[in-house]
């Protein structure tokens, strides 16, 4: 990046695809919830066998190579040449923000405090406030706001569609993607599994439990011409057969009946290689993979926990807050437990076939910090990113920043970063000169330069609680979101 030490300080078992859900019964999930013993038959997932030898990497993407699948006929691809009708038109390499190497954007644009930003293939500016989407094009002085888009269209409540919202991302131009929280589902009578909701004309069903369908998930809107935003379509269709016409939200893909992802956490835009285009989110259950207005859910490092000498074990899957995009495309994926890294196939529908170390989607590193906690503890994982050296470093909102560099496919080398001042980590953000940002909660903005020791804060940065980073590698000098407890600050460079 632009900033540099002068200008920020002196630097200091093979898994199964069967038609149904997942299972879970992780105590960070539902706390204090008693959960049944689980046959992994009743599921889409059964315990990992140990991993095999070492095998190559098959997850380098080709450099510069275009991609991405094409949308469901509704919208231009993500990876289109932004609509001049967004505001954008041809980006050029700089593109159409100031090349300032810092610069206050809630002061300069007066964006306010947002809870989430994002940025779109067009470079237009998204923010989330409850329930307003502003949108900052460029060219504009000031975003334009709307208010009840969408699933909160209603005040927020757990009735209604929405607990809340969450985060913003940007998709194609013009679009951007917002995700909601919903309650976890509670058990029906009649209804073995927790998270199961009948289909109208199936046994069990009630109206009121069908409704959960439509809670929480994730909206995809537009911008109009006069800087407004209109729901473009709330999250539904998906691969597999089972799924067709069925306009429910996001659930299982291989069987619609699991409601499983109603929370959405984090999300992160692939901004170049293959699958420039492609929306990942990360929610209450695992991670799910988006191109345009399709989805395939989902994926997790989740394991089986066998009590009281039972057969059977129960499937632990964690929120999953941390997610980050390796440099060749790589999906890194974080849960309060676990961690894990996919190798995606080019094929949207080949997502959520799960063969652990194997088939088209197969885990290249899938462990715990076996140096931090036991693996049936939480480590409150909250970041994954890794640098262009290779090295991978995971941020903990208990127990500061980590880095790994893995010995095998199940094992890793840990070392905790020394010299922050504060164990308590909400965001890391790798950036194209090899440092990584790291933002703490309580601490302010810091960089941890390509030498993986020097580090220092980042002073021009206002607000001690970084809530979100986004980097976008377009445009040149690049350009790094932070937002903060004070607003939104955008670093250029390098």
């Amino acid at each position: 990046m632009g900033i540099r030490a002068g200008v920020v300080g002196a630097g200091l078992v093979v898994m199964s695809l069967l038609s149904a859900g997942c299972n879970d019964g992780s105590p960070t999930v539902e706390p204090g919830g008693e959960e049944p013993v689980v046959d992994p038959t009743d599921g889409n997932e059964v315990p990992t066998l140990p991993p095999p030898g070492s095998l190559p990497d098959s997850g380098t993407l080709p450099p510069d190579e275009d991609g991405g699948t094409p949308d469901a006929g509704e919208t231009p691809d993500a990876g289109t040449t932004p609509d001049p009708d967004a505001g954008t038109g041809e980006t050029p390499n700089a593109g159409p923000w100031p090349t300032d190497a810092v610069l206050d954007y809630t002061r300069s644009y007066g964006v306010g405090k947002p809870q989430s930003v994002g940025v779109d293939e067009g470079l237009n500016l998204w923010f989330l406030d409850g329930r307003r989407i502003g949108v900052l094009r460029p060219g504009d002085t000031a975003p334009t706001w709307t208010t009840g888009v969408g699933q909160a269209r209603e005040p927020f409540g757990p009735e209604a569609f929405a607990t809340g919202s969450t985060v913003i991302c940007g998709g194609a131009a013009g679009r951007a993607y917002v995700g909601y929280a919903a309650n976890e589902m509670k058990r029906a009578e009649g209804i073995e599994q927790r998270t199961y909701i009948p289909w109208k004309g199936e046994a069990g069903y009630s109206p009121e439990r069908f409704a959960e369908y439509m809670k929480g998930d994730l909206d995809a809107v537009r911008v109009q011409p006069d800087g407004s935003v209109a729901l473009e379509e709330h999250l539904w269709r998906t691969t597999g057969a089972s799924n067709k016409d069925r306009q429910a939200g996001i659930h299982n893909t291989n069987d619609f009946h699991y409601e499983e992802d109603r929370s959405v956490l984090n999300c992160a835009r692939v901004t170049r290689g293959r699958d420039r285009g492609d929306l990942y989110i990360t929610t209450n259950h695992g991670v799910t993979r988006i191109q345009g207005l399709t989805y395939n859910s989902h994926r997790h490092p989740g394991w089986y926990l066998y009590e009281n000498g039972s057969e059977w074990g129960s499937l632990q899957c964690p929120y999953m807050h941390g997610l980050g995009i390796a440099p060749n495309g790589d999906v890194l994926v974080a849960n309060e437990q676990m961690l894990g890294v996919l190798v995606p196939s080019p094929k949207l529908e080949e997502w959520d076939r799960e063969f652990t170390w194997e088939g088209p989607t197969p885990w290249k590193f899938k462990s715990f910090n076996e140096q931090l906690n036991g693996q049936a503890t939480d480590d409150y994982w909250r970041a994954f990113e890794q640098v262009s050296s290779g090295r991978y470093y995971l941020g903990s909102a208990e127990y500061g920043v980590w880095a790994l560099t893995p010995k095998s496919r199940s094992a890793g080398n840990w070392s905790k970063v020394a010299g922050l001042p504060t164990n308590r980590i909400q965001s890391l953000k790798a950036t194209d000169d090899g440092a990584l940002y790291i933002g703490t909660n309580g601490a302010g903005l810091w960089r941890l330069e390509a030498d993986g020791t020097t580090l220092a804060p980042v002073k021009e940065v206002s607000g001690q609680r970084v809530l979100q980073m986004v980097y976008e590698p377009t445009v040149k000098p690049s350009m790094l979101l932070v937002l903060t407890d004070q607003g939104l600050t955008v670093l250029r460079g390098p």
